[in-house]
């Protein structure tokens, strides 16, 4: 059985610790509804195991107990994030220019593809299939550039180049 290391325990990466306000937003709703909703009813589950007596074979027991330190975990880790963290908000000066929480649009000519995304903070990937982080090698090569600029992204798999046709920001 393969045990989850908790993050805590993970090398640092390095992560900007910018968010949207929005992102900022869903982490405090996801620890609120931990808080107030899921830890006190898996709480419940825990100490309704525990009154049936042994403890040993008791599936129940055990896989909330388990439950809770996850619960726990991720509890710990967003206090943290949300103390952390810095809001970045839109600025009239980011007008026309990739900056963070920028909606982008590319193309490359050259294998036919164009794409649109949000440049936003780590923590608010999964929130979103269309989302990118900051530190991704697109963001860091999108970063400062403007409509009909392009950009080279450095993978291992070559440079590919990317011309940037929209900009535009939530206000």
């Amino acid at each position: 059985m393969r045990r989850k290391i908790p993050e805590s325990t993970l090398p640092k990466l390095n992560r900007s610790q910018m968010i949207t306000s929005e992102g900022l937003q869903k982490l405090r709703e996801e620890h609120d509804h931990l808080w107030r909703v899921e830890r006190p009813d898996v709480t419940a589950k825990v100490t309704w195991a525990a009154s049936l007596g042994d403890r040993s074979e008791n599936a129940d027991y055990h896989y909330n107990k388990k439950r809770l330190r996850e619960i726990d975990s991720r509890l710990r880790y967003l206090r943290k994030c949300i103390d952390d963290f810095k809001v970045i908000n839109y600025h009239p000066n980011q007008e026309g220019i990739v900056k963070f929480g920028a909606w982008v649009e590319i193309k490359n000519e050259e294998k036919g593809l164009q794409k649109r995304f949000r440049l936003v903070g780590y923590e608010e990937l999964k929130s979103n299939k269309d989302y990118i982080s900051m530190d991704s090698p697109m963001a860091k090569a999108l970063l400062d550039k403007t409509v009909g600029d392009e950009a080279i992204v450095k993978t291992k798999m070559g440079d590919f180049v990317w011309e940037i046709l929209k900009i535009e920001y939530d206000k």
